[in-house]
């Protein structure tokens, strides 16, 4: 099978689901999606599917029941996506910080977490008002203690993709790729 330019384009074959984990803003709905196509796999998203599930955005979820509710429920979802055989699923920013998240992940595929900066994130969601953890009086500075807070924990995924501010879609898709390969009970190539 070719490329669009002509090098000869690889096939990989999906042992476990490759879980997508990091900030908000770090690109894990946009990078997993490219990823799953790339890999010819199902592209999930606990988000979403919380969302169908409640009929109501997250920000609405987190005003109504609260964080604590929304983040057992993110649990059931991930839970159950996870049975889902060979996927790339992307997860909250959240996600990860929960034990029990993290021990499904590990148990049932392979976390991959998308490092970005914190002027990177801070570019990328500065002018969204869709990120509830965000609605302060000084978002920037509620970033940066997210930020804080999460990195040593996104430490423990099983591979890190660094995200630049230069890379496109697909680049970051191939680094996650390359960083894949290290692990043959994941992917291998075909």
């Amino acid at each position: 099978m070719k490329n669009g330019r002509g090098a000869a384009k690889v096939a990989f074959r999906v042992k476990k689901s490759i879980v997508m984990v990091g900030m908000m803003g770090a690109g894990k709905t946009a990078v997993g999606q490219a990823l799953a196509r790339r890999l010819g796999v199902d592209f999930l998203d606990s988000d979403e599917e919380i969302v169908k599930a409640a009929n109501m955005s997250i920000a609405e979820i987190f005003a109504r029941d609260g964080e604590t509710f929304f983040r057992d429920r993110e649990s059931e979802v991930i839970g159950r996506l996870l049975e889902t055989e060979r996927a790339v699923l992307s997860t909250g920013g959240g996600a990860f910080l929960a034990e029990r998240n993290r021990a499904m992940i590990s148990d049932r595929g392979v976390s991959v977490w998308l490092r970005a900066d914190l002027e990177l994130l801070w570019n990328r969601v500065k002018h969204k008002d869709t990120r509830p953890l965000l609605r302060t009086a000084d978002p920037r500075a509620t970033l940066t203690e997210i930020y804080n807070a999460r990195v040593p924990v996104y430490a423990l995924a099983d591979l890190a993709v660094d995200a630049r501010r230069d890379y496109s879609i697909e680049d970051m898709c191939a680094a996650v790729i390359d960083a894949l390969k290290t692990r043959p009970d994941v992917l291998e190539e075909v």
